[in-house]
């Protein structure tokens, strides 16, 4: 029999009507009684309620909580669930992917979009599309939404208030569960761990992320570097560029960027950079600035927060940030 365990941290799945708005209250047996979801039923579910939180609440404090009672689970279960509100779902499955090091087992993160206490909710659905995959004999960190099962560190939200909310970027689905079965896109092999599970809680949270707009000056990053932060992720704009006419960034960046990493991602959602095909991406460049490629921006925050956990020097953060872990990034 398939031993499941359930983690609740909260989130709009876990959460009930209030009178200052929806509000995060619900134990994970309340979540299961109301989605109609059996302890045992051919498999046994355990339950464990470590947070209760609206995930706009989650702090990179919490990521260090999570992993810890996943690892402390992997030897007892075969599949583990973390409950999770939306809007920080996908930087908490891209920390875990990294601080899970070499992860045997799924562990599937999901949640909703509308309160399994409302009418028409989809935490049910979701719900057992997660429980199902969890039952799975595949190891790695994953996300269940809406039937999709995407690969965690590839997951992003990207609709606000609409069910089909995420959608796994630059990576295909890994699979989809339809009625009892699962359909595979990707073989399992894909996600076999190269060694022994590791937990690598090591992390500096002091990551900013910093979106340029026309109009940004260049004290902005002087701002940014005397408030202590030791790392930037810059989004730009398309393939990846910096502005250098009027309101020099260019300049500003050349100068930071040996103390401290400068990663470039883009606005777009799809493709990633690709800082060679235009001057303005090419000038940046030489600036030392580290290319995202084509990883997601919760992957690239929480990889740069975990890569200076590691290490302060930029060309050894430079090396794990191109360093393929969890197929979060091309190559």
């Amino acid at each position: 029999m398939k031993r499941i365990l359930i983690i609740g941290t909260g989130g709009t799945i876990a959460s009930t009507k209030t009178e200052a708005g929806y509000k995060s209250v619900l134990s994970v047996d309340e979540i299961l009684n109301l989605a109609g979801i059996k302890l045992r039923n051919g498999y046994k579910i355990d339950r464990a309620n470590v947070l209760n939180l609206d995930s706009t609440l989650i702090q990179p404090e919490d990521w260090e909580i999570i992993a810890k009672e996943v690892f402390k689970a992997l030897d007892e279960y075969d599949g583990i669930v973390i409950t999770h509100g939306t809007d920080t779902l996908g930087y908490t499955a891209s920390m875990l992917s990294f601080m899970l090091r070499n992860v045997n087992k799924p562990v599937v993160l999901t949640g909703s979009m509308l309160p399994i206490t409302e009418k028409g909710s989809d935490a049910p659905r979701n719900l057992k599309a997660a429980i199902k995959f969890a039952m799975e004999e595949v190891a790695g960190v994953f996300v269940a939404f809406m039937d999709k099962i995407m690969l965690g560190c590839r997951a992003s939200k990207v609709r606000a208030l609409g069910l089909n909310a995420f959608m796994s970027i630059n990576y295909p689905d890994v699979a989809y569960v339809k009625g009892e079965k699962i359909l595979y896109n990707i073989s399992k092999e894909k996600f076999r761990p190269n060694g022994e599970p590791q937990l690598d809680i090591k992390y500096d949270p002091r990551v900013v992320f910093l979106r340029i707009i026309p109009g940004l000056g260049e004290e902005v990053i002087e701002a940014i570097i005397n408030t202590g932060y030791r790392g930037i992720v810059l989004e730009g704009y398309g393939a990846g560029g910096i502005p250098y006419r009027k309101r020099n960034l260019l300049d500003k960046i050349k100068e930071i960027a040996p103390k401290i990493p400068v990663v470039m991602t883009t606005q777009a959602i799809h493709d990633g950079v690709d800082m060679t095909k235009y001057e303005v991406g090419r000038k940046a460049l030489e600036t030392g600035i580290i290319p995202a490629k084509d990883m997601t921006k919760e992957a690239t925050v929480t990889k740069l927060m975990w890569a200076l956990g590691h290490t302060k020097d930029v060309e050894e953060v430079r090396k794990i940030m191109h360093t393929n872990y969890v197929n979060e990034i091309e190559g």
